[in-house]
């Protein structure tokens, strides 16, 4: 049989084959950021389902716009206006099946074989993926502790005339680097100088442990005039909730979120109505803040322990920066080899065997590698829970 030629430039990605061993007895797993089940709040979701069910179970059960569930849009608006984003209405977003359908359908309206894109090196592997399934040309700009490079992004912007910029920047996926205040302006006037997309990506924000993150782009785009048309946001229930239910949201420029309106048409049509009615109600119920403040001290108690072990087992031969809030922590080795700007590789590492309560086998818990990566750090998340796993 004969396949589409842009499936020659992706593979399976290494993590989500690695998910498969989450059923396995005594496996810990530290190679993806999934949440702790544990910390679902179960008795939460259910209230919501049975109200919805008793109240909305028409609607709720029925096909539903392509834009969204409208209640669920009205509850995400007041969501972004609590984190600052205080002039996101309803209609400037639309409801997607997750955050990462958000940037397939940014891929699909804006990307086209031979366009490049700059992410930051390194980044989410799936988002790597997905803008080389739409033939996308993926340039990696360097980071530092406090995020993305400014002067170096404008580089690359220069030099390469990007079709987006795609940015993590708080608590970074697989750095765990916060982009500083000062930088967020530069990017946003970055954006507006050389009138590039810049896509920013904030499944973690609310995941900090003690003092909250400075703003997002979105919160700040109104005091750097003109950034907002030059800004997609996307958002995602996935680490504060859970990832079952598929919630996740795209804010953008009015064009640009109807062409992506129009491509999730032919994709999915909709995202589920019953998991849309179910989290607007979950929001809607005011418990939402409680559900975070238990996850954030759980994480942070997690994350602490991470850091102690890395430092006592592995000491001087790995570095890293203590994690302050989100699910990973980039670990470098002080003895890799980078191969080239784009691709590189280290030794097989094994987990420190002193992590508490960790009962894997060593010889089943290495770090994997990562084949065709723009990273140069390897992550390692905490959220995971195997057996009263602590880290």
């Amino acid at each position: 049989m004969k396949f589409a030629d842009r499936l020659n430039n992706v593979e399976t990605s290494a993590i989500r084959e690695l998910f498969k061993l989450l059923g396995k007895p005594g496996i810990i797993s530290f190679a993806g950021g999934f949440p702790d089940s544990a910390l679902f709040d179960v008795a939460g979701i259910k209230s919501a389902v049975d109200e919805v069910l008793a109240t909305q179970a028409g609607p709720a059960l029925q096909y539903g716009a392509t834009e969204g569930y409208q209640p669920l849009r009205e509850q995400l608006s007041a969501f972004m206006a609590s984190k600052g984003a205080k002039d996101v209405a309803p209609e400037q977003m639309i409801v997607t099946t997750g955050s990462q359908q958000a940037l397939d359908l940014l891929g699909k309206t804006l990307i086209n074989p031979g366009d490049k894109v700059i992410v930051e090196g390194p980044t989410f592997l799936a988002t790597i993926q997905c803008f080389r399934l739409y033939g996308a040309e993926v340039i990696s700009a360097p980071i530092d502790a406090e995020g993305v490079q400014p002067d170096a992004l404008e580089q690359l912007i220069i030099e390469h005339q990007p079709r987006l910029v795609y940015l993590i920047p708080t608590f970074g996926n697989p750095s765990g680097a916060t982009l500083t205040l000062e930088r967020r302006k530069r990017v946003l006037e970055l954006a507006v100088k050389h009138q590039v997309l810049v896509v920013e990506d904030d499944p973690y924000g609310d995941l900090y442990f003690d003092e909250a993150p400075p703003p997002s782009l979105l919160s700040l785009s109104p005091t750097v005039p003109g950034s907002r048309e030059w800004l997609a946001h996307c958002g995602s229930l996935s680490k504060v909730l859970c990832p079952g239910l598929r919630i996740g949201w795209l804010i953008a420029d009015p064009e640009l979120l109807a062409r992506a309106t129009m491509c999730k048409q032919f994709s999915d049509a909709h995202t589920s109505t019953y998991a849309q009615a179910t989290a607007a109600q979950y929001l809607q119920s005011g418990v939402m803040p409680q559900t975070l403040a238990r996850v954030r001290a759980v994480y942070a108690e997690r994350a602490k322990a991470m850091g102690d072990a890395l430092r006592s087992e592995l000491g001087d031969a790995v570095e890293f920066v203590q994690p302050k809030a989100g699910s990973s922590c980039g670990c470098g080795s002080r003895a890799r080899v980078v191969r080239s700007a784009t691709r590189a590789s280290w030794p097989n590492a094994r987990l420190p065997k002193a992590l508490p309560s960790c009962r894997a086998r060593r010889s089943s818990a290495r770090i994997p590698m990562r084949p065709r990566c723009a990273c140069r750090s390897r992550r390692l998340t905490w959220t995971g829970s195997a057996r009263g796993s602590r880290a």
